[in-house]
């Protein structure tokens, strides 16, 4: 069946779609008045509204807007000084997702539920005031943050003889989060960032969960190398357990890696790390995951940006020198590593591109696009339009994401509309907005400047040649090679699947094609690619997905040791940590 649409169809569709996304009401449809009592709040709000419709009773409708086949509806509008008993008028003119407007809903009976993702005003020391949501502790999940208001989901019915407008009232407030607990090897580190609060004008925190060696109060002479796990926001340290797993645990199965008593799974390898970690021949270092959320993300990517400040130069020259003065690190570039999957592979591979001295080695899995030639499956530099194929006669729109058998679940104009539902100005704190904030120069107005048309998909060619020049790591690498080659030998490792759900692989082939063609000097490093594997294949040939993933402190620390034995500099300490 195709996809394409004649453009008498397509043009009166953008024309209505721009309308709402800029706020203005359309004819027709239900029509939904929301308010929030005083004892939510006495002080007038400032946020994104999320209007949800669903006929699904799986579980509550905020958890139920996906970018796959069984999302259910959401409708978006923002509110400046919105006061206590106000209402907020919900109409056909809210940008809606996956139906573009509330005046498409079939008629039939569904679950509604609101939700107001509160925005904080912050005066940043560029001078531009922008309104943004903090995170709230819970890694900027706008459906789980502490603080934000929602209503309890009542069934109504839509169509002929449906009220004229219904009433949803803002009626609970999502709780604080517990601090999770250290442990004798697990310790948290929490710093102000002088730097990051110079930006933002306001006190900003950096954190880290570090996992400590065993043997290190046993052992106070010796001092460790440090190895740092990048990626998303880490409620506690990932993937460890310091008692044996639950006989009793009720099964979940994993639809993603489709393992039946996955969570049982998952408890089994926590307590395994653990049991290896306190062996007598597990290497002993440091390991380090970052808590960098801000108000665009649950990370920060890791790199100095112009929307979200100097994160690259506060983990690098703050938090890191911090973790290694309080658990006794080496504290040379040397002894310095990196790894890490999806986000966490970029920013992996970005640190030891953009700070090439100042740590020795990159395990870099299932990268976000280090080529923005194949920016998943647009060249930002080539292509007009980021949703549909350049075409004169037809509309083949662009995946987004497949499955391991090449089948699309949701195309890149489906997921970016969910996203422009949750947040106007790149602030719905999803996936493509934070490349966006981070990549992106500020616009006038003081939020990132669009890579494309959030609506139509049509790419600014400016704002792409400031992304290629600052951040397509591939080009960087080409660009800078006769300086970065030296610096960068023996560094970088990628591996990726060859059917990443994300088609990630598309880029990491176009950066293989330089680094093994280039030989002035050659990069030393490593390729690899999983035959058949989805996202996020880490280098492991030997184990599923499913399971590699949770073993990647296993898998690199032996090679980091490797790595300080052949590159360590005269003189190093490379004798007290191994107790």
């Amino acid at each position: 069946m195709s996809n394409a649409k004649p453009l008498t169809a397509v043009r009166p569709l953008v024309l209505i779609a721009a309308l709402a996304a800029l706020g203005c009401s359309g004819p027709g449809g239900p029509t939904f008045s929301v308010t929030f009592p005083a004892d939510r709040s006495t002080e007038p709000l400032d946020g994104r509204l999320v209007l949800m419709l669903s006929q699904d009773d799986a579980a509550e409708p905020r958890f139920q807007i996906v970018d796959g086949p069984d999302s259910q509806l959401a409708f978006g509008v923002d509110v400046d000084g919105w006061a206590p008993g106000e209402a907020v008028t919900v109409d056909g003119g809210a940008f809606g997702y996956p139906i573009r407007s509330l005046t498409g809903v079939p008629p039939g009976e569904y679950r509604v539920q609101a939700l107001l993702n509160r925005y904080q005003t912050y005066e940043r020391a560029d001078g531009h005031v922008v309104k943004l949501p903090p995170d709230r502790g819970e890694g900027q999940v706008w459906n789980r943050k502490p603080g934000n208001l929602y209503s309890t989901p009542e069934t109504i019915s839509l169509g002929p003889g449906a009220a004229a407008t219904i009433e949803v009232v803002l009626d609970q407030e999502i709780p604080p989060l517990p601090m999770p607990p250290e442990s004798e090897y697990v310790k948290h580190v929490r710093i102000q960032s002088d730097l990051l609060t110079e930006f933002w004008g306001t006190p900003t925190e950096l954190g880290a969960w570090v996992l400590i060696p065993h043997g290190f109060d046993e052992n106070p002479e010796a001092r460790y190398p440090i190895a740092i796990h990048h990626g998303h926001f880490p409620y506690t340290f990932g993937g460890w357990r310091e008692e044996p797993p639950d006989p009793d645990l009720e099964c979940e199965y994993s639809a993603r890696f489709d393992l039946d008593c996955y969570n049982r799974i998952q408890e089994e390898h926590a307590w395994q790390l653990y049991q290896d970690w306190t062996s007598d021949d597990f290497p002993r270092m440091l390991v380090v995951e970052v808590q960098h959320p801000n108000p665009y993300y649950d990370d920060s990517y890791a790199v100095n940006s112009e929307n979200l400040g100097p994160y690259g130069d506060a983990i690098t020259y703050e938090l890191v020198p911090e973790i290694e003065r309080r658990f006794r690190g080496l504290g040379e570039g040397w002894s310095r590593f990196l790894y890490g999957g999806s986000t966490g592979g970029w920013e992996s591979m970005a640190a030891q591109v953009l700070y090439p001295d100042d740590y020795n080695g990159a395990w870099v899995a299932c990268p976000d696009p280090i080529d923005f030639r194949a920016f998943t499956v647009v060249n930002l530099y080539e292509d007009e339009n980021a949703y549909y194929l350049d075409s004169a006669f037809k509309r083949t729109a662009r995946p987004g994401r497949r499955d391991g058998k090449g089948h699309i679940a949701s195309t890149l104009e489906e997921m970016n509309h969910r996203e422009l539902v949750l947040g106007t100005r790149t602030r719905s704190g999803q996936q493509w907005d934070v490349w966006e904030a981070v990549y992106s120069p500020v616009g006038e107005d003081g939020y990132p400047r669009r890579i494309w048309d959030k609506v139509t998909g049509e790419i600014d060619p400016e704002v792409a040649a400031h992304w290629r020049e600052n951040y397509d790591l591939s080009h960087i690498l080409q660009r800078d090679w006769q300086t970065l080659g030296p610096r960068l030998a023996g560094k970088l490792h990628i591996y990726v699947g060859d059917m990443d759900n994300y088609y990630l692989n598309n880029a990491v082939e176009l950066t293989e094609e330089f680094l093994e063609s280039t030989t002035d000097p050659p990069y030393g490093g490593e390729v690899d690619y999983g035959d058949g594997d989805e996202h996020c294949w880490n280098g492991d040939h030997t184990r599923g997905n499913g399971f590699s993933r949770l073993r990647y402190i296993q898998m690199f620390a032996p090679r980091i040791v490797e790595r300080i034995r052949v590159s360590a500099p005269a003189g190093a300490d490379t004798s007290s940590w191994r107790h």
